[in-house]
């Protein structure tokens, strides 16, 4: 178990958190603020325990440049509304220098204050310690709140800690609490349902799950690899040709562990990818040679409901199809739909799966959605997040 801002005395102390407020947007306004709103429960009980906190995160990619097309500013905005207060926003090319320091230092206890994208530095991808250490110098408690970015050792994700205690925020606790769960002690029937395009970014996730789920879903582009390796044509649906060898391997090591594997059985087809192409239901061994795959078929669907139907536990990462075109969204949405029935603990892997439950209006429903696309992965594939490990444990 790993600490978290519950298990030490926070009042009147200088509190650094690194949250992940990597939001996208649109004409210089931000344009879905999900990711600022998963912070505020870490942000509101550091406040509320007379903690002086010190915010951080990058946004987008600016490669190491200060470039003021990501400047935090516009999240600093959308924090005073939220919190109902005021955050000093102290923006420098360098994230920190003097007037940082001094606005650090004059902090009260209950205020708020936010840095500027910390990938203005080309040291923060680098994990420099230097960096790191100006970071720290900051505060003298390191709370780690930013999932979606677990998996890289940065500076400000991994290489603080170093220099400062590391407690887990909230948010943090509860994406460890229920994907740990699902994968290390999960109510049974354990159903993993893995979708999206490339097989080769699933691989190392699925065969970790083979030897703890009791049946696998596969469908989305990644479905068309492995019919591929059972010698079907797939006409020109997408494929990841180097991975069709190892996707057969995946169908064997499935069978010799009892676990049930589900493909697709029909597919909707297209002649041409986009939402208004001419499209048919087919047997997934009758792909026209002319067309292409883009969601699963309604046989498939039944048979994909029925699989969840007794379901204790399903993890769900990758959309089922071209979800964001209307036509072929139908079998991702079906699969929400029943995930949103269910009694089950649903964890929702973030990413695509994430965004095609909001998109349809689901996401109150799922138990967890994971805010963190390639760390909720990583986490599923077994491996150790650097940003996690250096939380102390308990």
């Amino acid at each position: 178990m790993k600490k978290t801002v519950r298990d030490v005395d926070l009042k009147g102390k200088k509190v650094i958190v690194r949250c992940d407020f990597n939001v996208p947007m649109q004409d210089g306004k931000i344009s879905d603020d999900t990711r600022i709103t998963a912070a505020l429960p870490t942000i509101q009980y550091l406040i509320e325990t007379g903690a002086a906190v010190i915010l951080m995160s990058h946004m987008g990619r600016p490669k190491g440049k200060a470039n003021m097309e990501f400047t935090m500013a516009p999240v600093a905005e959308r924090l005073k509304e939220y919190l109902k207060q005021d955050v000093k926003f102290v923006s420098s090319p360098v994230v920190v220098d003097d007037s940082v320091r001094a606005a650090a230092a004059e902090l009260k206890p209950g205020e708020v204050m936010l840095l500027e994208n910390v990938r203005f530095r080309k040291e923060e991808t680098d994990n420099d310690p230097a960096f790191a250490k100006e970071l720290a110098s900051l505060a003298e408690v390191f709370v780690q709140d930013a999932f979606g970015t677990a998996h890289r050792a940065h500076a400000s994700t991994a290489g603080i800690a170093a220099y400062l205690p590391c407690v887990s925020g909230f948010l943090i606790e509860k994406e460890v609490k229920f994907l740990g769960s699902a994968v290390e002690d999960p109510k049974r029937p354990f159903v993993a349902i893995m979708g999206g395009a490339k097989v080769g970014d699933k691989i190392p996730v699925i065969e970790n799950l083979i030897t703890k789920v009791d049946t696998l879903i596969i469908g989305g582009g990644m479905s068309y690899t492995f019919a591929k390796a059972q010698g079907l044509e797939i006409g020109k649906s997408i494929l990841d040709a180097d991975n069709v060898g190892l996707a057969g391997e995946l169908l064997k090591k499935a069978e010799a562990a009892g676990v049930r594997m589900l493909l697709p059985v029909d597919v909707i087809c297209a002649d041409d990818f986009k939402n208004d192409a001419k499209k048919a239901a087919v047997d997934v061994d009758k792909i026209p040679a002319d067309m292409m795959g883009m969601d699963i078929g309604p046989k498939t669907i039944e048979l994909y409901k029925e699989a969840l139907a007794d379901a204790k536990t399903i993890v769900w990462n990758g959309p089922m199809g071209v979800f964001e075109m209307p036509n072929f969204a139908v079998g991702t949405r079906a699969v929400a739909e029943a995930l949103a029935a269910s009694d089950a603990i649903t964890i929702i892997g973030g990413g695509d799966s994430a965004a095609a439950v909001e998109q349809f209006g689901l996401g109150d429903k799922m138990t967890h959605i994971s805010t963190g696309g390639g760390a909720s992965l990583e986490f599923l594939e077994g491996k150790e997040l650097p940003g996690i490990a250096v939380i102390e444990d308990k």
